[in-house]
């Protein structure tokens, strides 16, 4: 039987080695295509331990963890999350970072997608934060690694209320799976009015 717990801050500690692993196992799938370390999740992950105003869900198949939730104040993440929105003048006090939500192929399409967004946009209501933001990677629609029969979760996320953003666009670097290197990557914005 499945199970959500929320943590915040420090509390999630004991649980960064599965959620580092977790990441990088799904994050290895079309669109994304992450090559990941578990040096690098530890380093990323540090900014949720770090915010005591983080809330991080994980989702329990018994002890093991199946699937994660992320979410914290935009002014506590990196310079580069928080770029498109002060160029666009946005004032980021009152916006809400959505980081990843991820869930092991096996235990998709049992709603916990829907429960992950409610449990972030509460917290982040808590916080008074006006707005939720999340960010996903852009591929194009021919990229010779996307998968027969593929969706994007557009559909999904209009579903919740959110909206994209063209216009707030974002550059990070990390290393695909064939590729030698790292390389940067262009992702794209997508917003809740939480008022």
């Amino acid at each position: 039987m499945l199970r959500l717990e929320n943590f915040q801050g420090h509390h999630l500690t004991p649980y960064i080695e599965a959620l580092g692993a977790l990441r990088i196992t799904v994050f290895r799938d079309y669109p994304y295509l992450y090559d990941g370390t578990i040096e690098y999740e530890r380093d990323y992950l540090r900014t949720y331990l770090d915010s005591p105003h983080s809330l991080i869900v994980l989702a329990f198949h018994g002890h093991a963890v199946v699937g994660a939730t992320t979410c914290l104040p935009l002014a506590d993440k990196g310079p580069e999350f928080q770029a498109a929105f002060l160029k666009a003048g946005h004032d980021i006090s009152g916006i809400c970072y959505l980081g990843e939500s991820i869930l092991l192929p096996q235990y998709r399409g049992r709603g916990l997608g829907k429960q992950f967004f409610q449990r972030r946009e509460l917290h982040a209501r808590s916080l008074g934060a006006r707005t939720a933001a999340f960010c996903a990677v852009d591929r194009p629609a021919n990229h010779p690694m996307r998968p027969p029969g593929y969706r994007p979760l557009d559909e999904f996320w209009i579903g919740q209320g959110y909206v994209k953003h063209p216009e707030l666009q974002a550059t990070f670097v990390w290393k695909e799976i064939q590729e030698a290197k790292e390389s940067p990557k262009t992702l794209t914005f997508w917003l809740k009015d939480l008022k």
